[in-house]
């Protein structure tokens, strides 16, 4: 995130919250909790409520910081604890759903098959004429004003609970495949499958939002 602090290495800022060191903590709050809100809003049904699981996350992070032992990377173990804490949570809202299956909202095409060639047409299955995916530009003020951030922001929220999770914890948090699968306890395949139509999906609202971004620039409506 621009403007965020560079936070030391793991083996510095273990050290210094097992110290104690209020400046410290305050930095590793700062730069981890938005995306521990949205990762905990995906388990239960309330901003409130997940704001309360990461409350409680630093909590358990601050009492259990002298037991870390490094197998991981302490963003890592601070993740999986708001990942039992917002489940358990989601639990007693009967909110926590498998991650081992896919749901109705799941399934279907990540792409309107009517912008492929038909069955029967030359290069059937291929992208149709002026239905290619746009190259994607985005004017220098347009990041500058924060307008593309707002619009994937809204386009996560827009996403199934699971979706939003796992490309949250891929694209916004930075976690390998591997890590993903450990703190969800899902298979690599579903975790493949959750993450291709969660980046599907965004791409289509970015993509929409560019194409009005072109046109705007360019002077001129699309048909």
């Amino acid at each position: 995130m621009a403007g965020a602090r560079e936070l030391p290495p793991d083996e510095i800022l273990v050290e210094r919250l097992r110290d104690g060191d209020e400046g410290t903590f305050a930095l590793v709050l700062d730069a981890w909790s938005g995306g521990m809100l949205r990762l905990a809003m995906s388990f239960v049904s309330t901003k409130a409520t997940a704001e309360e699981a990461v409350q409680d996350t630093w909590l358990a992070v601050i009492r259990g910081i002298s037991a870390f032992e490094g197998r991981s990377s302490l963003k890592t173990w601070v993740y999986r604890i708001l990942v039992n804490t917002a489940k358990a949570r989601g639990a007693k809202e009967s909110r926590t759903v498998p991650f081992a299956s896919l749901l109705p909202e799941e399934e279907g095409p990540t792409v309107d098959a009517s912008r492929f060639r038909a069955p029967g047409e030359r290069y059937a299955g291929h992208w149709a004429v002026g239905q290619e995916p746009l190259p994607w530009h985005i004017p220098e003020d347009h990041v500058l004003r924060g307008e593309v951030r707002e619009v994937i922001a809204e386009a996560l929220d827009e996403l199934p609970p699971r979706l939003r999770t796992v490309i949250t914890l891929r694209d916004v948090a930075g976690y390998g495949s591997q890590e993903v699968c450990s703190l969800l306890e899902i298979s690599p395949g579903n975790q493949r499958v959750l993450l291709h139509r969660a980046r599907a999906f965004m791409r289509r609202k970015l993509e929409d939002y560019l194409s009005g971004a072109h046109d705007v620039a360019g002077g001129r409506g699309r048909p």
